[in-house]
């Protein structure tokens, strides 16, 4: 098995190839022609077991490992990178963050909901101005009796008016930097949300992504995840295991890119052979499936050390590898296929259109590698031997 996986996750793994095989694939394409939310496909991976496979059993989950969701991230991808997300973001950054620092009312409360797909989670984080810079967002959290006011602004969420529920990160008055901003859970249908109008993205059509807009919305105290000024640690917590969801999603997306370019190099004749016989393509195929292993084995590393203090830079690494790779062969996979590649109707434009963001949402390349660079400098014994 790729990445070396044990009988149990790799059972999961061929459980969940079924169904994006059988199902989830078949009707990708039509959900991203029409933009269409796959509400459908989640409620499938629900009915199927997929939803919380995190969760403890001790909070009523399956409590499978972080592997075993990694690969699930994994094949969605494949069939359908959009699905991949949305399911992504509702178990890494919104289900875990219940089940990680929920208390045993919330958790009683809210897990049950998330797990049988009854809800679907969302993670609001970024705004117009703190996009990397999240520790600048300046969405307010004003204290009202035995709650709290939210106001403000959040951008690029993804399942934005989609979503049931949103982990929605605001500053307390008087603070500055990480100081001060605090977790809370927000209803989609409480008094003060309003999203934007869906973006009209380069990919991911069936992903909608908008602004979430807070205006004066009032969540008690019993809807405040941790205690305050803890958010911010939070959030870095969840976005450990988020990049290790988005390297998932982009090996995905290499796998397709792989599985298709294969298919047609052995397919397509030009001068009388199969082009799969010509150095040139053999070449791009024998990178391809290199870079995959690549990408596949450091994911998969980074999912089983979820819980260890170096996973913030495996799981930097990871992301960092599998989006450069993915896009790197996105391309390949466009020209292995010439004139049909640049066509709808043959997938790979799509896998380059899916892929790009992979580079961009939930860190950047560009900070995946000042992740890597500041844990290098500060603790080398984690990636380097000493002269």
């Amino acid at each position: 098995m790729a990445g070396g996986l044990d009988a149990d996750t790799g059972a999961v793994q061929d459980a969940i190839l079924r169904v994006v095989n059988s199902t989830i694939q078949p009707r990708s394409a039509e959900y991203d022609a029409e933009g269409r939310f796959p509400r459908e496909n989640l409620k499938l991976l629900a009915e199927q077991g997929f939803m919380g496979m995190t969760v403890p059993e001790a909070e009523g989950g399956p409590g499978l490992s972080y592997l075993a969701q990694t690969v699930v991230v994994e094949a969605l991808a494949f069939g359908c990178p959009a699905t991949a997300v949305i399911y992504e973001v509702h178990n890494s950054l919104h289900t875990e963050a219940v089940w990680r620092f929920g208390t045993a009312e919330q958790k009683a409360a809210w897990l049950p909901k998330l797990t049988d797909g009854t809800w679907i989670g969302a993670f609001a984080l970024t705004e117009a101005g703190a996009g990397s810079d999240a520790a600048s967002l300046t969405t307010r959290a004003e204290r009202e009796g035995r709650g709290y006011r939210l106001s403000g602004r959040k951008m690029f969420i993804s399942s934005a008016g989609e979503a049931e529920r949103y982990l929605v990160f605001a500053r307390l008055p008087g603070t500055t930097g990480p100081d001060g901003i605090t977790a809370f859970m927000v209803d989609r249908d409480a008094a003060g949300v309003s999203f934007g109008r869906a973006l009209e993205k380069m990919g991911l059509h069936a992903s909608k992504t908008a602004e979430m807009l807070l205006d004066g919305v009032w969540v008690s105290e019993a809807d405040r995840l941790g205690q305050e000024g803890e958010g911010y640690r939070i959030a870095l917590q969840l976005l450990d295991g988020g990049r290790i969801g988005i390297a998932a999603q982009a090996c995905g997306m290499l796998a397709a890119a792989l599985a298709r370019s294969r298919r047609y190099a052995l397919d397509r004749e030009q001068f009388g052979r199969p082009i799969a016989e010509w150095e040139g393509i053999q070449f791009k195929l024998a990178d391809m499936a290199t870079d995959l292993e690549a990408a596949r084995l450091m994911t998969y590393e980074a999912a089983r050390r979820r819980d260890d203090p170096s996973v913030r830079r495996l799981a930097a690494m990871a992301k960092l590898f599998a989006s450069e790779a993915v896009v790197r062969h996105a391309l390949q996979a466009i020209q292995i296929h010439g004139g049909y590649g640049y066509i709808r109707e043959y997938g790979v434009e799509r896998i380059l259109r899916d892929a790009k963001v992979t580079e961009i949402y939930e860190g950047t390349s560009e900070v995946m590698r000042l992740v890597i660079a500041s844990r290098l400098l500060r603790e080398p014994e984690e990636a380097v031997w000493e002269v």
